[in-house]
């Protein structure tokens, strides 16, 4: 005999709506995947020729980046749906009950995007310079005779490290034959 328990039911568009809030992780693991898969599918499909570049060429870093991405988000899906669950932030310099600083971010999505476009017509020098400047002001920094000469000594040091000491070419702008 069978009770009205035993009896299994079709689930609610509430009880639905519970599960797939409880296991809201599983959207950074997808995420996560998707960001792996583009990551190995770019890797794979760069036209490099290794004799160039000797055994560890310019697709191998790419490569384990994204194969670690794609074990991170199988291990995390399997943690969450084994019952884990992600800790809310309980640091004591973040106060929950403040909302979030959209000026702030504003601010420096400008600052980055600005720097993307200007980076090819000055350089990435002056460019360089403006972004740290600009990031410096977006997060509070008012020191006018200071921020902008530690902006244009990072920036140059960031251009040379790259530039002479690494290969990895950047745009020099009008600077190009200064520097």
């Amino acid at each position: 005999m069978t009770t009205q328990t035993d009896i299994p039911t079709a689930r609610t568009g509430g009880e639905r709506h519970s599960w797939l809030r409880e296991h809201s992780e599983l959207g950074v693991c997808a995420l996560l995947l998707a960001l792996g898969v583009l990551v190995l599918t770019d890797a794979l499909t760069m036209d490099v020729d290794i004799a160039q570049r000797g055994p560890v060429g310019p697709k191998t870093v790419p490569i384990v980046v994204g194969a670690g991405l794609l074990v991170i988000a199988a291990l995390l899906a399997v943690d969450v749906l084994r019952g884990g669950r992600g800790q809310a932030e309980g640091g004591e310099d973040v106060d929950l009950s403040e909302p979030a600083d959209w000026r702030t971010v504003l601010l420096l999505a400008g600052v980055f995007l600005g720097a993307a476009v200007l980076i090819e017509p000055l350089g990435f020098p002056v460019a360089g310079a403006l972004l740290f400047w600009g990031a410096a002001f977006a997060l509070g920094s008012r020191r006018t005779d200071r921020d902008p000469l530690v902006a244009a000594g990072l920036s140059l040091v960031t251009y040379t490290v790259f530039d002479n000491l690494l290969g990895v070419p950047l745009p020099g702008g009008p600077l190009m034959g200064v520097l």
